[in-house]
């Protein structure tokens, strides 16, 4: 196993953070607060990210000119975003150019990211370390007639999810048996692309959702919080599933017991579980859980901060984030004694009329200046004749503190209501299921 390397990072630090979505322009919010900092880029950003660090027009996916501008600006430290560069290995690609010696990756390599770019991968490695979830059965094209068998054994609604990435798009939840038996054959054959050429069959968890997040710099972890996001376009969870419509952060019934479990049966043994597995693993966890009857289970990993919770998760940690990530880098979390805003932190998305289908781009946003008391954190936005426009389905997150969860509510309400754009729209039930 490849030990972590230690790095002294400088007092002076660039930065650059790889994203252009709500969660990119919170984690600039709060690396901007830091002392540390000398100089934050974001690539490709968006028009919230441009008001406190400089955008650079480079995709995430380009490793060649990631690496070529890190290496041109004395880039100190780079922090992934998303997903897909760190499943595509980005990490690696960085650390083996002889030009960013000493270079830090908040991420993981190719073989931690693995955690979310395979389900089945995933869930063997959950098997393997005793880590509760949902029983399965891996399906390919050669064991098909076995996954139509072990559907009909399931009880009703039947879960599929792709294998590979899918763009947040290849998981399927369906309550009649020939209609999953069917949407298994499609998926084999391609429904999904490569991302489907295996497929994951889950038993479904009743429950309710929450998702944890934790940083760790491969031996040690600390707990980041728990949130609660809402997937369905519509009030009351009905409409298609969208990237979120919003999010709150402290889940009420996450309560110590609760939390006590999450940790010990999931976060511990997960970490342990990689650093046995010879796998490297520094940056950000998330668990996806579902809580029933008050025992966690494992619904999916992901190896990146998730969108919307980070702008409820972010403003609530006192930390300086870049102390944090230092302390990532040299192996020295174990160290550091994290501090929390007690209050609710609440956020409520702005999607473009039509979302998450079809919708229109270039709309201009107005309304900034009457906000007050809140963050706006910008996910679909650029600059456009000297104004802010939409550039993508879900727009602005309106984030706020209130010392209860209605109070924090009401706070991102109100600043809703000073913002406007073209067929805006949003969800008004954020959060009520909590405390109604």
């Amino acid at each position: 196993m490849n030990e972590p390397i230690t790095i002294l990072l400088v007092d002076d630090m660039k930065v650059l953070l790889l994203g252009s979505g709500g969660r990119e322009h919170a984690l600039a919010w709060k690396m901007a607060q830091s002392p540390k900092l000398e100089k934050l880029y974001v690539a490709p950003g968006n028009a919230g990210t441009a008001q406190i660090a400089e955008n650079v027009p480079i995709a995430v996916t380009d490793f060649e000119a990631i690496a070529d501008f890190a290496a041109a600006e004395g880039i100190h430290l780079v922090v992934v975003g998303p997903e897909d560069p760190l499943v595509g290995g980005l990490r690696d690609f960085l650390q083996n150019d002889s030009r960013l010696g000493g270079l830090m990756v908040v991420g993981p390599g190719k073989d931690g990211a693995i955690l979310e770019g395979s389900k089945d991968f995933a869930k063997h490695f959950m098997q393997r370390h005793h880590i509760p979830t949902a029983g399965y059965l891996t399906v390919t094209a050669d064991n098909i007639a076995e996954g139509r068998q072990f559907l009909a054994n399931l009880k009703p609604p039947y879960v599929l999810k792709a294998d590979g990435l899918a763009a947040g798009k290849g998981v399927l939840i369906l309550n009649d048996l020939e209609e999953a038996q069917r949407e298994l054959q499609e998926m084999l054959e391609g429904k999904f692309g490569k991302a489907s050429s295996r497929v994951v069959i889950e038993e479904f968890l009743h429950g309710i959702e929450i998702s944890v997040f934790a940083l760790t710099d491969g031996k040690h972890y600390k707990i980041l919080g728990s949130a609660k996001d809402y997937k369905r376009v519509g009030e009351g969870d009905t409409g298609l599933n969208t990237g979120g419509m919003g999010a709150v952060s402290p889940v009420p019934f996450a309560d110590a017991e609760f939390n006590r479990k999450v940790e010990e049966r999931i976060v511990r043994p997960t970490v342990e579980g990689l650093r046995a597995d010879g796998i490297d693993y520094r940056g950000f966890l998330f668990f996806g859980l579902m809580n029933t009857d008050g025992e966690p289970a494992v619904i999916e990993y992901n190896v990146r901060m998730g969108d919307p919770e980070t702008e409820v998760v972010m403003p609530r940690l006192r930390n300086d984030l870049l102390t944090l990530f230092e302390a990532v880098a040299n192996g020295t979390l174990d160290e550091v004694q994290l501090e929390f805003d007690a209050r609710y932190c609440t956020t409520v998305m702005l999607v473009a009329g039509g979302y998450p289908g079809s919708y229109e781009k270039g709309n201009a946003i107005t309304g900034f200046e009457r906000v007050k008391d809140c963050m706006v954190f910008h996910a679909g936005t650029k600059m456009q004749d000297g104004r802010v426009v939409t550039n993508g389905g879900r727009v602005l997150a309106v984030s706020a503190f209130g010392e209860t969860l209605p109070d924090a509510l009401q706070q991102s309400y109100a600043n809703v209501a000073e913002l406007k754009f073209k067929d805006m729209n949003y969800r008004r039930d954020i959060g009520r299921d909590l405390y109604e």
